[in-house]
């Protein structure tokens, strides 16, 4: 009876720590949020910018691969020393921020179907390397805006 015991509070103990294995585990992965989106109203009848910051919780880092809209394409771009240039994907840093903003990395909206205005929002999803695809809808602002905060 005695060995019964011991075996079952061994067999409890290792499944306690498998348990674990696998929390630590899951918390390893990317944990992706966005904030902060806004599209200034284009001046363009063609094209359009898009901002937010997508936080990243997780233990893992990801990465932005593309964006789709259904109001045009969309391709993700980086601003290095003043030039602006395409890119496949920008890194979004375990336990950190990728920050697209006025004047640095950035959306851009090419082939517009329609012109986007001040008090509509546009619906973008973003798809990364290894997170599911998260669908943002993006308040349109005056071309002028400037947020407070989070860019």
């Amino acid at each position: 009876m005695r060995r019964t015991a011991v075996t079952a509070a061994a067999l409890a103990g290792a499944l306690a720590l498998a348990g674990c294995g696998s929390s630590s585990a899951a918390d390893s992965k990317a944990d992706l949020s966005v904030n902060a989106a806004y599209m200034p109203q284009p001046v363009s009848d063609s094209m359009a910018a898009g901002f937010l910051t997508i936080a990243n919780k997780g233990g893992t880092e990801d990465e932005l691969t593309s964006v789709t809209s259904d109001i045009g394409e969309v391709t993700v771009h980086e601003t290095v020393d003043s030039a602006m240039q395409e890119v496949k994907e920008l890194p979004v840093p375990a336990h950190g921020e990728l920050v697209l903003k006025s004047g640095g990395n950035h959306l851009m909206f090419e082939r517009l179907k329609r012109k986007p205005k001040q008090g509509e929002t546009v619906s973008v999803e973003l798809h990364f390397a290894e997170s599911e695809p998260v669908t943002v809808e993006m308040p349109v602002k005056s071309a002028t805006y400037t947020p407070d905060s989070g860019h």
